[in-house]
Parts: C-alpha cells; structure tokens; sequence
C-alpha cells in the first residue's frame, strides 16, 4: 500500500508540474501575442503580473526587451535582454535579442561608445549563431552586421560570404539577399539586382523579397522601379499572413520618400487590418505613421483617430504623445 502510495503522489507531482508548464508556456505566448499585435501596454501589464517564478525566467525578459525595443527605449531593452542571457547563456535567441538591443543603443551613440557597442554586436551574433547554426535569423544579422561594419570592430564582406554559404543550406532566399548586399556594398549593383530578384524568386513569400529589392532601388534613386517593386509587393503581401510586415515597410518606404501617398495610406490600412501584424512592424507607431499619411492628405478627423489608436496601443510612447511618426 505504501508503495502505491508512493507512486499515487509521484504521479500526481509529475501531473503538477507538467500542468504548471503548460500554464506557464500559455501565460508567455499571451504576452507574445499582445507584443505581435502591436499591444505594447497589454503586453508590459501581462509580463508584470505574471507569477514570481515565471517573471524572473529568462524568456519573461526577452519579452520585456523586445517590448521596450518597440517602443525605442533602448537602455531599458539592452538591460531586459542582458538579464535574459545572464539566466538562459545557452539561449540562441537570447543573444539574437541582446546583439540586436546593443545595435540599435550603438546607432545613437557617441563615436567612442558606439564603437565600443559595437564589437559587443558582434559577439552576440557569432554566440547566437553558435548555439544554432541553424537559427536563419542570426545568420542573416550576422551576416547584415559583417556588410555593414568596419574591419576595426571586426567586419567584413569575406565573413559575409562565409555566412551566406551556410544560409544557402538553410532559407536561399536569405543568402541571395545577403550575396546582393555584399555585391552592392563593393559596388556591382547588376549582381546586387539579380540576387534580390533570385530572392523573390525562391522565396515561398516574397513580399518582404519585394521590398528589398525597392530598399535597392530606392539607394539608387530608381524611383519608378521602387514604386514599381512595392505595388508588386501590396497584392500578394495582403493574402499572405507571412508577409504582413511587408505592407507596413512598404508603406514606410513611400512615406519616407514622398511618393504615392494614397498607395501608403491603403497598404497601412490593410497591414493593420491584418492577421499578420508583427513587432517588425509595431501597429501603434502604424497608426501613427498612418495619422502622418492622413493628416498630408488633409483628413484631420482619421488623422486624430488614428494618433489615439497609437496612444490607446502605447500611452507611454513618446511619437504618439508629440504626434509625430
């Protein structure tokens, strides 16, 4: 009888756990719902009330890191992401999150402190991409950080080459995008075209493929082929939850570049009428930019309703409240 009992109470400790987990897991996968959906207040309110246990756990603050890169703090993302590697060091995604927090501190930074940040961006990929080779996100920054970043803090097109060679196991429409930046950043603009368009090409959704190449043409001052790419991005990127981020970067993009600002108004609107809203493309600062968009066109009424869309999505962002994109 003992024995049983023994068991009864093993058994039921294993069932405690395992429910514990799950609840665990379900209450996380709230939270990264509301930060995809672009609910930066929802989601900081769940992540404080969860459970002390769980609130101190590693994917918590990732989370928490990469609400506050939403919402352009990036001290407070820098230090959320640095406690997330602190708990988790053998966590691909974690490193990913804190090299990608330590970029964004660098980009604003003194010439000192940036080059400072940055050799600590590049340990954080190349740790990132080692825990897994196979994580096409890190290869793909990492292979963006080598393009982009002088020898001095260890950049560099041959390093890029290399990383390009591994994606080509793992997502080819990535190493084709990575092949057309190194072809681009040493001049050679017909292959850097022809390896975004293979990107389109192979990729099962295109429309962010599509918006590179526009980013491409808009570098070149091609502006009919930029409006071009971009129109051929809208169609497809609206029936493709994959691609959801492509309208609001497309829409960015002629924004930005005072072109076609009927085409920007309707790829935001759908972007944010979408199923397919990500935290690449924050829906508070979509309303926001949408609110800038309506507001040329001389519609102050959607204008003002779309800036306290912004606001009721993420009180504390500073944009919304100053009304700027």
């Amino acid at each position: 009888m003992k024995v049983l009992n023994f068991a009864a109470a093993a058994c039921a400790a294993a069932l405690a756990v395992s429910v514990s987990a799950q609840v665990a897991r379900g209450d996380l996968a709230q939270v990264n719902a509301a930060l995809q959906a672009g609910e930066a207040d929802r989601a900081m309110a769940m992540l404080k009330s969860l459970p002390a246990p769980l609130a101190s756990a590693a994917a918590a603050h990732n989370l928490a890191c990469r609400v506050q890169l939403t919402l352009r703090n990036w001290d407070a993302a820098v230090q959320e992401c640095e406690l997330a590697v602190r708990l988790d060091g053998q966590n691909s995604d974690d490193h990913l999150w804190l090299a990608r927090a330590l970029g964004q501190k660098a980009s604003r930074a003194s010439f000192l402190t940036a080059y400072s940040l940055a050799k600590r961006v590049r340990a954080e990929f190349e740790q990132a991409a080692r825990l897994d080779p196979r994580n096409v996100e890190a290869l793909s920054d990492l292979g963006d950080f080598y393009v982009d970043a002088p020898g001095v803090v260890g950049g560099g097109t041959d390093k890029a080459g290399a990383v390009a060679a591994q994606l080509d196991r793992l997502d080819s429409a990535r190493a084709a995008i990575l092949r057309g930046r190194i072809a681009e950043k040493h001049g050679d603009y017909g292959t850097a075209e022809r390896e975004y368009r293979q990107a389109i090409a192979v990729s099962p959704h295109p429309g962010p493929q599509w918006i590179v190449l526009a980013g491409f043409y808009r570098r070149r001052q091609r502006w009919t082929d930029m409006e071009a790419a971009i129109r051929s991005c809208a169609g497809p990127a609206e029936r493709d939850r994959h691609s959801g981020a492509a309208l609001y970067d497309g829409a960015s993009i002629l924004m930005e570049t005072n072109r076609d600002p009927v085409l920007a108004v309707s790829m935001m609107k759908a972007y944010l009428a979408s199923p397919g809203k990500t935290e690449e493309g924050p829906a508070f600062e979509g309303y926001l930019r949408l609110a800038r968009l309506e507001s040329r066109l001389g519609d102050a009424g959607d204008a003002s309703r779309d800036q306290a869309e912004a606001l009721a999505l993420a009180h504390g962002y500073r944009p919304a409240q100053e009304g700027r994109h």
